[in-house]
């Protein structure tokens, strides 16, 4: 088992994604079950006092990533820094986030205010994509989260994601009062979303 756990650190270390069991199993010919308990051993090693990374399931695979009580030390070998993303573009993320797939208009309807440069900053960013169109008139564009965004938040799946309500005021209107029910365009239409939508 320790050649197999050496391979399985190994393509994790220079992996520049989360590595599904699946396809490590495929890379290094051996079964799942095998992959598995390889991690396992991996991430009991990496909790070792004294250690600077640790083993993840993130985005549907798994990664090496620095503990957070080095964060600061990597951010500064890593500077100049990457620009933080404005408050905005943050809340523009989380209606994506939470109502996927959901249109621009969908989006301003419960922003109150236009979206198209958020939209953009998030898109060249590789937190959202397009994921199809809406049926609807014009065919809008649908828009919802990619793996990245999984990576970046820590998030297994979407349903990882923190109820709404932990992020709003206990006196401030709801999403749901301000535009439709999670999962349902505001207008009430339908949409029918690409492959890949989440």
């Amino acid at each position: 088992m320790e050649p197999i756990r050496g391979a399985v650190e190994a393509l994790l270390f220079v992996a520049g994604e989360p590595l599904s069991v699946a396809r490590m199993a495929r890379i290094l010919g051996v079964g799942e079950g095998v992959v598995r308990e390889a991690l396992a051993e991996l991430a009991e090693a990496c909790r070792a006092p004294g250690r600077g990374i640790e083993l993840v399931e993130v985005a549907g695979g798994w990664q090496l990533v620095t503990r957070r009580e080095y964060r600061r030390a990597v951010e500064e070998l890593l500077q100049p820094r990457r620009q933080a993303l404005s408050r905005a573009a943050l809340e523009t993320l989380a209606i994506v986030a939470y109502r996927q797939p959901v249109t621009r208009a969908e989006i301003e309807a419960i922003r109150g205010v236009q979206s198209e440069a958020g939209l953009r900053t998030l898109l060249e960013r590789g937190l959202i994509r397009e994921v199809g169109r809406k049926d609807a008139p014009g065919r809008p564009i649908l828009y919802g989260t990619t793996p990245l965004f999984l990576q970046m938040f820590g998030l297994k799946d979407l349903s990882e994601l923190p109820p709404p309500s932990a992020f709003v005021p206990p006196d401030a209107p709801s999403l749901d009062e301000r535009g439709a029910t999670p999962g349902t365009p505001p207008d009430g239409g339908t949409s029918t979303p690409g492959p890949g939508a989440s």
